[in-house]
C-alpha cells in the first residue's frame, strides 16, 4: 500500500514539474536576482542607519546619567 502512494506521488510530481510549472528564463531569472540584490543592500543599510544612531542616542542619554 504505502509503495503505491509513494509511487503515485512521485509520478504525479514529475508530471506537475514538466508539464505544469513556469520555468523562469535566463533574463527573467538574471532580472529577479538584481531585484532581489538591490532590495537586500537596501534594507541592510536602513538596518545599519537605524543601528547606528539607537546606539548614538543611547550613548547620549546613558552619558547624561
Amino acid at each position: 500500500m504505502a509503495k503505491f502512494k509513494i509511487q503515485t506521488y512521485v509520478k504525479e510530481s514529475y508530471d506537475e514539474l514538466i508539464h505544469k510549472v513556469s520555468w523562469p528564463t535566463w533574463s527573467e531569472l538574471q532580472n529577479s536576482a538584481i531585484v532581489v540584490s538591490v532590495a537586500s543592500l537596501i534594507i541592510a543599510t536602513v538596518v545599519y542607519i537605524m543601528d547606528f544612531s539607537f546606539q548614538n542616542i543611547l550613548e547620549v542619554f546613558y552619558d547624561n546619567f
